[in-house]
């Protein structure tokens, strides 16, 4: 069984999304993504500055099983990376929703938001 932290928006490809105060985005793979994924071996991030729109392909995991990209699923400009993953892409399969983030965005359009699903609605694509 997957962990689905409530507070978070979701994805079809398995992308979480966290909204903090400032109206910034902070995205990473769900804990679905990286049990299937297996132990994660290299992540490809996006380079700060860069402009992303919503369903772009902006970074890539790969495992000892498969490399697989990873879709920005609302657009902005990207503020922050996570460094520590660069030596260490394991860190997803410990802690994906909070250690194992990828990286952070300005938001563009927070209407984008809507389009995504809350916990219960990513627990039922998981069931189908």
């Amino acid at each position: 069984m997957s962990n689905i932290p409530g507070h978070l928006k979701y994805t079809e490809s398995h992308e979480w999304v966290d909204v903090d105060d400032d109206g910034n985005a902070r995205i990473g793979i769900t804990d679905h993504a990286q049990q299937a994924l297996g132990d994660l071996v290299f992540v490809e991030l996006p380079a700060e500055g860069d402009e992303l729109s919503q369903g772009d392909p902006c970074a890539v995991v790969e495992s000892v099983k498969a490399a697989s990209d990873i879709y920005t699923p609302v657009s902005g400009r990207v503020i922050a990376i996570n460094e520590d993953l660069d030596g260490d892409p394991a860190i997803i399969n410990a802690d994906p929703y909070d250690d194992g983030w990828l990286f952070e965005l300005e938001l563009f359009d927070t209407e984008e938001l809507e389009g995504l699903k809350d916990a219960e609605a990513y627990e039922e694509t998981l069931e189908e």
